[in-house]
């Protein structure tokens, strides 16, 4: 197992350096990992900092103590949140919405702010639309959230939620 996580790594290492890798916007927040990865801004940098902020949990007690490249009076906009969620969890909400239930998808739901009574519905739309959502195999998290937010926003009971 242990070679395992050292190969990802080495291989995200190795991607991180190749010209035309995806850019992304620096959008993780802070903490040690935003720190250690400080002007590194391809994906793989962006998700190895994404990572170690949450393994550790460092960026709540930065934010708190105005520590760790942290700023406690800065506010984390809902959308940056869902992005930064939705891009460290693809894969697994693939899975979850493939079967309209799981803790990925919960946690996407509480994101969005989809209310206890309408969840149920929620779930069945991502179970059902899937295909839309998830439109190619490559499909990103932006355009996986794109498409589900002109799913709900043609969804009666769900379009109030809906961004567009």
């Amino acid at each position: 197992m242990r070679a395992v996580g050292f190969a990802l790594a080495l291989a995200v290492t190795v991607a991180a350096g190749l010209p035309g890798v995806a850019r992304a916007d620096n959008n993780i927040g802070c903490g040690w990992g935003t720190m250690i990865w400080e002007g590194k801004d391809t994906l793989p940098y962006q998700v190895l900092g994404a990572t170690t902020n949450g393994t550790f949990g460092n960026n709540t007690f930065g934010m708190s103590s105005n520590t760790n490249g942290c700023q406690g009076n800065q506010v984390i906009k809902v959308e940056h949140r869902l992005n930064m969620f939705a891009g460290a969890n693809l894969d697994r909400l693939a899975r979850d919405m493939a079967v309209g239930e799981g803790e990925a998808l919960t946690t996407l739901a509480d994101l969005m702010g989809i209310e206890e009574p309408d969840r149920a519905s929620f779930y069945r739309l991502t179970q059902a639309r899937f295909g839309k959502i998830f439109s190619s195999d490559d499909v990103t998290s932006g355009e996986m959230l794109a498409n589900l937010d002109a799913a709900m926003a043609g969804d009666a009971k769900l379009a109030r939620y809906a961004q567009s």
